[in-house]
């Protein structure tokens, strides 16, 4: 995983799943989000990283269009959200978004392991963007 940093969009998959968000159809653009959560919530076994990556960015696609949801400034984002640039998504995606990130933090998750591995003690820089999300989500 090519991973340069710990924000939502700071690693290849989740570059490389934005760019394809980017440059579906407009119509897509919802239901691409939605796949990406439902492919992190469902997963019963280890949760692949990859899948990890490209739900922490659709969470934080979701999280941007909430209240209090913080703008997408990230250079790797889909280029039609920068600068407060919106997607009209359902209001059933923040609660898939929770639970997609509920799954990405579980024991059994390697973008967990890959992160717990990275960082000694309490401080995870990647674990707080992601109950950042969360708290954005469930508010």
């Amino acid at each position: 995983m090519g991973t340069w940093d710990s924000g939502p969009f700071d690693n290849d998959t989740a570059a490389d799943w934005c760019g394809d968000l980017d440059d579906a159809d407009v119509a897509k653009r919802p239901v691409l989000v939605r796949e990406a959560l439902n492919r992190a919530a469902g997963e019963d076994g280890y949760l692949n990283a990859d899948i990890a990556c490209e739900a922490i960015a659709a969470a934080a696609i979701v999280a941007a269009q909430q209240p209090g949801g913080q703008p997408i400034t990230s250079p790797y984002a889909p280029d039609f959200l920068l600068n407060g640039g919106r997607l009209d998504l359902p209001d059933d995606l923040a609660v898939l978004a929770v639970r997609a990130l509920d799954r990405i933090m579980a024991a059994d998750s390697e973008w967990r392991d890959l992160w717990q591995d990275t960082n000694a003690g309490d401080v995870n820089p990647a674990f707080d963007t992601v109950r950042g999300l969360s708290r954005v989500l469930t508010a």
